[in-house]
């Protein structure tokens, strides 16, 4: 049995910071955006130096407008899994149990022989998978997480087929590029991931993140979602996407036209890449314990490792931005300060997490995915928040303290 990390506090971020006129930017901006966008329902949490200073609900969580979106109502977080599930992985680094450069199908099938079809899959490693960098590119190929009936079909199981299904499907074609040679978004990648975290602690991924990550930094209401209606965690909103159907690949109607959110994707498949349900406190105070002085919850190595720029071209060499191991990077001065983020997205979700160099965390959290023009909401709102944040002259003292004890 692993041992779980120890933290400095027992909590952080405890409790919830009501509006005041100091804050009145951020209202502004969350006001403004909900209707110029036509979103439903959202919900802001702002932190400085680990203190909550802003967490407010706006709009309705559903679709009779009988219930408002609170600073607690949990949200799909779509892709902002990934860097819970990096995290995840740098614990089980910072334990000994795995490495960077251990190859992906040594640690799935250690002395076991397993059939693939392209040679170069032996050379992936965690840290290419971690990079988007494994040899599978969506763009040249497909995305497996959304072609499910082709999969069941072929690999002749029942719908919706399972996450060793998506694996041992994908395993049989080639890859798109040679690892470690390209960058390119995967969402199967990330799969694997939560594949690895079973394996090597012996635990469901969901149980080890809760008991990895998430309990020690106080987070308790975070969970994996569920694809049907029935299934909805008690305090998470209803997602909006349009009126747009799909055909169902989870639930009861199974080859039915149903609303898009519920049931057009098998969201528990998705569980290490896009599964999980949080609130905006949830992850603020997630991305308050990713201290990237490596003095509070990862070692100094796997803070820096994570936040590494990969080998690339020379072209992104140059540019500030770029994808380290589960978040996006912005490197912000010639001291080098950084910035990480991480934007989601799945219909009726739109999510966007950042974590600023200047000691300010903010989630936001939508229930729709795009406004009337088709644009992605967490990139229109991206911007705005930066600014809103810079116009607040003096915030609120908070409810309670965070991190103030640390090194």
């Amino acid at each position: 049995m692993l041992k779980p990390l120890t933290l400095t506090v027992a909590a952080l971020l405890c409790g919830s910071a009501s509006a005041s006129l100091q804050t009145q930017p951020l209202d502004d901006l969350m006001t403004e955006f909900l209707r110029t966008n036509q979103v439903p329902g959202a919900a802001l949490a702002v932190t400085h130096k680990g203190n909550l200073v802003y967490s407010r609900g706006f709009g309705f969580a559903d679709h009779a407008k009988t219930k408002k979106v609170t600073p607690t109502s949990l949200f799909r977080i779509a892709s902002i899994s990934k860097p819970i599930t990096s995290v995840a992985i740098f614990t089980l680094v910072d334990q000994g149990e795995i490495k960077l450069e251990d190859k992906l199908l040594d640690v799935l099938f250690p002395k076991q022989k397993h059939e693939y079809a392209d040679v170069r899959m032996k050379e992936i490693t965690l840290r290419h998978l971690l990079q988007h960098r494994a040899g599978w590119d969506r763009q040249r190929s497909f995305d497996p997480m959304f072609v499910l009936a082709k999969i069941a079909a072929e690999q002749q199981v029942a719908m919706p087929p399972s996450k060793l299904d998506i694996r041992n499907f994908m395993f049989k074609r080639s890859l798109d590029f040679d690892p470690g040679t390209e960058t390119a978004y995967s969402n199967f990648g990330y799969m694997l991931l939560g594949l690895v975290i079973e394996k090597v602690s012996g635990q469901t991924y969901e149980d080890y993140v809760q008991y990895a990550v998430l309990t020690p930094i106080g987070i308790s209401s975070m969970t994996l979602g569920r694809s049907t209606p029935p299934n909805r965690a008690v305090n998470e909103v209803e997602y909006f996407d349009d009126t747009r159907k799909s055909v169902a690949v989870v639930g009861e109607n199974i080859g039915s036209s149903v609303p898009t959110p519920y049931g057009g994707f098998y969201l528990e498949a998705m569980d290490a890449h896009g599964g999980w349900i949080a609130s905006a406190e949830d992850l603020a105070r997630f991305a308050c314990a990713v201290d990237l002085t490596g003095e509070y919850f990862l070692s100094t190595a796997s803070t820096a490792a994570m936040v590494a720029r990969p080998p690339d071209s020379q072209v992104q060499a140059k540019s500030p931005v770029y994808y380290g191991c589960g978040w996006s990077v912005r490197v912000v001065n010639d001291e080098g300060a950084k910035n990480i983020w991480h934007t989601g997205a799945l219909p009726g979700t739109s999510t966007l997490l950042v974590s600023r160099h200047d000691d300010y965390t903010w989630a936001v959290l939508c229930n729709t995915r795009r406004n009337a023009k088709g644009q992605e909401l967490s990139g229109r709102i991206d911007p705005l928040d930066h600014q809103a944040v810079n116009k607040v002259k003096k915030w609120p003292s908070p409810l309670v303290d965070g991190l103030k004890d640390r090194k």
